[in-house]
């Protein structure tokens, strides 16, 4: 388990984190979101120690970071933003030269060097430099250092950018199957990710913390509005009176008009109401030809962009 309790980080007089708090259990995959500036970096920093906080409490696993660091720290295994790595050394070296550096056993140091290669991906290059490797396999190599010593907490920053595609479901793929045996941490600015990988989003925003939830209740805080979108045939501009056959639309708004005479509206319905099987009966009734119907959804990012924007604060 991770507490951090009334923490604050001063530069001088910029305070770069403001008396947040907030709890990770156990096995948890946590997502740390927030825009460039607001204080993630520095609160990833202090969880692994690399800095201290001006105020506050950090327990890791029942240490405090600043009375007990070196237990603390041992229960983290970090993997930095930017890949930084011995690009001379193959992979199976920089692993072991992980692996001498955390001190792990040297009676079970090269059995263990070896069931981190294989958890990562990394069997098929082992031998090969590190400089000569896809930014891919590079990202796994600098995950592979980071459970060097079977850390219970991994903490991993921007894990899949400059990816491609492939690389980043197959990463994304790795990260949930270590989230079996870890409580994993990540920041990322690919919102849809979290969404995928994460059951807990915690977002900073000028140093303070403005929510910590699962993004799905992020998402269905944010909701407000029932809308639906329906691209429509109206030869005979019957839709400025749709709202008055229809008792439960709130509002009607006109959104596109395409090439093919076809108009793309916004239909806001009353909260609670599904008005899809009204709008077919209704529509078909009044010559109106439906060619597309979707229901608006709410994405993490649009749950991330109104909490930032002057959402709530915890």
């Amino acid at each position: 388990m991770i507490e951090v309790k009334n923490v604050t980080k001063k530069y001088g007089k910029v305070t770069a984190v403001d008396n947040i708090s907030f709890t990770i259990n156990d096995g948890e995959i946590v997502g740390l979101l927030g825009p460039n500036g607001a204080g993630k970096s520095t609160t990833m920093n202090m969880l692994t120690g690399f800095i201290e906080q001006t105020s506050g409490t950090i327990i890791i696993d029942n240490y405090d970071m600043l009375k007990k660091p070196k237990k603390a720290k041992r229960e983290i295994g970090y993997m930095p933003e930017g890949v930084p790595l011995y690009t001379d050394l193959t992979v199976r070296e920089f692993v072991r030269y992980m692996a001498e550096i955390k001190k792990v056993d040297k009676k079970e140091r090269k059995e263990k060097v070896e069931k981190i290669i294989e958890q990562t991906g990394l069997k098929d290059v082992e031998k090969k430099l590190i400089k000569n490797l896809s930014r891919g396999y590079k990202q796994r190599v600098s995950m592979a250092g980071a459970l060097v010593g079977e850390p219970k907490i991994l903490i991993l920053d921007e894990p899949t950018v400059g990816l491609d595609p492939k690389q980043i479901t197959e990463i994304r793929n790795l990260i949930k199957e270590l989230g079996k045996t870890h409580t994993v941490i990540l920041s990322s600015h690919i919102l849809s990710e979290v969404s995928q990988i994460c059951n807990k989003v915690i977002i900073i925003n000028k140093g303070k913390i403005v929510a910590v939830d699962t993004p799905e209740h992020l998402e269905d805080k944010v909701s407000s509005n029932n809308c639906i979108y329906v691209t429509v045939e109206d030869t005979e501009n019957k839709m400025k009176d749709i709202k008055n056959k229809i008792a439960d639309i709130k509002n009607i708004e006109l959104v596109e008009e395409n090439e093919d005479g076809t108009k793309e509206y916004m239909i806001e319905g009353k909260k609670d109401v599904d008005l899809r099987k009204t709008i077919f009966s209704e529509f078909a009734k009044e010559n109106i030809t439906i060619f597309e119907m979707k229901k608006a959804d709410t994405t993490l990012e649009d749950a991330f962009m109104k909490l930032i924007e002057g959402g709530e604060n915890k």
